[in-house]
């Protein structure tokens, strides 16, 4: 028994993609005869299953191995991503933040490359050292500039193991930092001019590096004309549908829950409610057509996966394990009142007007909903 608990304290809390669903990846990589990209771990078919998902489970060593459908948004993006990662340009996944741009470039990762953690995260502090190499200066000390006193970066990893770099918003990073790339994506060498004649790495087949990049935040830098011609982009969107985002808070909030060991049930009504209040608020027109502000805040899907865990997490810690519609309201303000001090009138305005309609026109619990509007402080 205590065994048992250390183990499970020792868990990851977030454990990588290729960890996470290694069976699924193992039985697709063994199952694929399609064909595939040189050192590539299965063909762009199987990538596509991987992340899309199958109608059928497949049969490997002796087990039914179901393919769940793991990005719930454009499937047709979804397959130019992985043929531009096939070809010689990087990918760059640009769209608004909570769009799943992120999760989208781990999967694609650990179905290549089996190794979703290469990745380099982009800030404000990020220097050419972080994304080139840099040096263990005792050994460099001791022996001199040779190989064993370099420290690789994500970017030389994935040329030297011929697998992708990932790079986690890349235009956080100042722009004369960003421009280190140009060479590298153009010609697929990186110089180390310290070590002389074996100082040139040429990258191996398989990489490729993914980008991702916020279009509308605080704190980024526009990349330069040179670096956009190295990447073909793909602009993720926002989840336009009410039911798609509702599966989507469903999906994760359920995920969450099993990795914090939270046994509780998602509430379909609770996740469809806060579904429309974020896509109402981010579309800035209500489900009858009419005209609403938009907060500043950026209400993304992930915002709202965020504020329906924190008010389950409430409910399981604090109370009987059944949501708490004041809870909901207070975390729903903690998300909204963010960029802006009038984003709480913008809210107050959504609860005044169309949460009102619903709740004379549909009750349950959009009526609780609207009782709930003093808690909006």
């Amino acid at each position: 028994m205590e065994q048992k608990k250390i183990s499970e304290g020792n868990a990851a809390l977030k454990p990588p993609v290729e960890v996470r669903y290694q069976k699924e990846l193992e039985a697709l990589a063994a199952l694929d005869t399609a064909p595939r990209p040189v050192n590539w771990k299965m063909s762009p078919k199987a990538v596509r299953t991987f992340i899309l998902g199958s109608r059928q489970p497949l049969s490997w060593n002796g087990e039914e191995i179901i393919i769940r459908k793991k990005y719930l948004g454009n499937d047709a993006l979804v397959e130019r991503c992985i043929i531009t990662l096939a070809g010689n340009r990087g990918l760059m996944l640009v769209g608004e933040p909570g769009t799943a741009k992120t999760m989208l470039s781990e999967l694609l990762s650990a179905a290549i490359s089996g190794n979703s953690t290469n990745t380099i995260q982009g800030t404000a502090g990020t220097t050419e050292d972080m994304i080139k190499y840099s040096w263990n200066y005792a050994l460099l000390l001791a022996k001199g500039p040779v190989r064993e006193a370099l420290v690789p970066s994500p970017l030389y990893v994935g040329m030297e193991q011929g697998i992708l770099t990932r790079f986690e918003e890349i235009t956080r990073t100042p722009a004369e930092i960003q421009d280190s790339l140009i060479s590298v994506l153009s010609d697929k060498v990186l110089n180390v001019p310290e070590l002389g004649e074996e100082g040139l790495l040429f990258a191996k087949a398989g990489f490729n590096v993914i980008g991702t990049a916020n279009t509308r935040d605080k704190g980024v830098n526009e990349m330069s004309s040179a670096l956009k011609r190295r990447f073909n982009f793909e602009t993720v969107m926002p989840v336009r549908d009410v039911a798609m985002e509702k599966e989507i808070i469903i999906h994760e909030v359920e995920a969450l829950a099993a990795e914090s060991k939270v046994s509780m049930p998602v509430e379909e009504d609770v996740a469809e409610l806060l579904a429309s209040t974020y896509h109402e608020l981010r579309e800035g027109v209500s489900s009858l057509g009419h005209r609403i502000d938009r907060p500043a805040a950026v209400m993304s899907t992930a915002e709202a996966v965020s504020v329906y865990f924190q008010t389950m997490m409430t409910a399981y810690y604090y109370g009987d394990s059944h949501m708490d519609i004041r809870c909901l309201v207070e975390n729903l303000v903690g998300a909204v009142q963010k960029e802006n001090g009038e984003d709480l009138e913008k809210l107050r305005s959504y609860f005044q007007t169309v949460v009102r309609d619903k709740g004379v026109r549909e009750g349950g619990l959009w009526s609780s909903y609207y009782e709930a509007r003093k808690y909006l402080r």
